[in-house]
């Protein structure tokens, strides 16, 4: 993994799974864990210096994406970590602070999802979205806007559509690893 940083700090190493895929760029501190399969694209960050940061299986983190976590405070004792669970999809350049985002969610470009939030499986937040503190969206619903608001709910071929995302993420991030391990 050239031009990767993977940064230990106050006694928590990144614990990566060797299937994962890190591309160039990318920076990787503190007590974070990448699970098998997964992706990490170019120029993210991904910084658990305050809490902690779980990414599950197959899921992907896209070019340009920032994930941070929220320290413990009064009114919120356990801060808020990210969690992020299996086959979830985040698009390019999106933030993902401090939330839940439970298996095959989807993140859309330039979103951003705040502390204390949670998408639900197979629901998608719409690009340039703005999910603000503490709002949960339901397992299969589209939402939008600034702040972001109940759209509809998503149709069976668009769930398969973005399952379909994650396999072929999965596949792409072979490809990437064989490259940069050429390179």
């Amino acid at each position: 993994m050239n031009d990767v940083s993977i940064i230990s700090l106050h006694g928590k190493t990144p614990r990566i799974h060797d299937s994962a895929f890190i591309a160039p760029g990318c920076r990787i501190i503190g007590d974070v864990e990448i699970g098998p399969d997964a992706s990490i694209w170019y120029n993210c960050v991904i910084r658990a210096d305050v809490n902690r940061i779980v990414i599950g299986a197959r899921t992907n983190v896209q070019d340009g994406t920032v994930i941070h976590c929220d320290s413990p405070r009064p009114g919120a004792p356990q801060g808020f970590p990210t969690i992020i669970g299996e086959d979830v999809l985040i698009g390019h350049m999106a933030m993902v602070h401090g939330c839940i985002l439970e298996d095959r969610a989807f993140v859309g470009l330039g979103a951003i999802v705040m502390d204390g939030c949670r998408i639900g499986g197979d629901a998608m937040l719409a690009a340039g979205a703005m999910l603000t503190p503490g709002k949960s969206m339901p397992s299969g619903q589209l939402w939008g806007g600034r702040p972001a608001q109940y759209m509809r709910d998503l149709p069976e071929p668009a769930i398969m559509g973005m399952r379909m995302g994650v396999a072929h993420y999965v596949e792409n991030a072979k490809a990437h690893r064989a490259a940069c391990s050429e390179g």
